[in-house]
């Protein structure tokens, strides 16, 4: 007594017998209906807003004073940088300090203001 199973197949669009049947015909015909998976990863960094910290000139604190108070509140400068910052504020009535994230920026000038320079701050673009 022999049976024959018929298995359909989505995609293939006929009815086959079973594969003890036919072998490696119908392993083809498998092979050629297929799924696809495609796999998307986004990963996208975003960066804190950058924000400048602007020195202002005034005429009532010395320049000595105005180096003394950069290097003190911007650990990161050294005098030749500080001396520079202070000569630009001088020279031309503004200076860009650093430029870095805004709590940092907020901070950064206000220690500038807290020792009676005036200070800034506005978004880099």
């Amino acid at each position: 007594m022999a049976t024959c199973v018929t298995t359909q197949f989505v995609g293939v669009g006929s009815v086959h017998p079973s594969p003890f049947a036919i072998g490696l015909s119908l392993a083809k015909r498998i092979s050629a209906v297929s799924v696809q998976t495609i796999e998307q990863s986004s990963t996208t960094t975003r960066h804190a807003p950058r924000y400048k910290v602007l020195l202002h000139n005034d005429d009532f604190n010395s320049m000595e004073h105005v180096v003394q108070s950069l290097l003190k509140t911007v650990a990161s400068l050294t005098v030749p940088q500080a001396v520079s910052i202070m000569m630009e504020a001088h020279s031309s009535g503004v200076a860009l300090v650093i430029t870095c994230a805004q709590e940092h920026a907020e901070f950064y000038s206000e220690s500038l203001k807290s020792q009676g320079l005036t200070s800034t701050i506005e978004p880099d673009e």
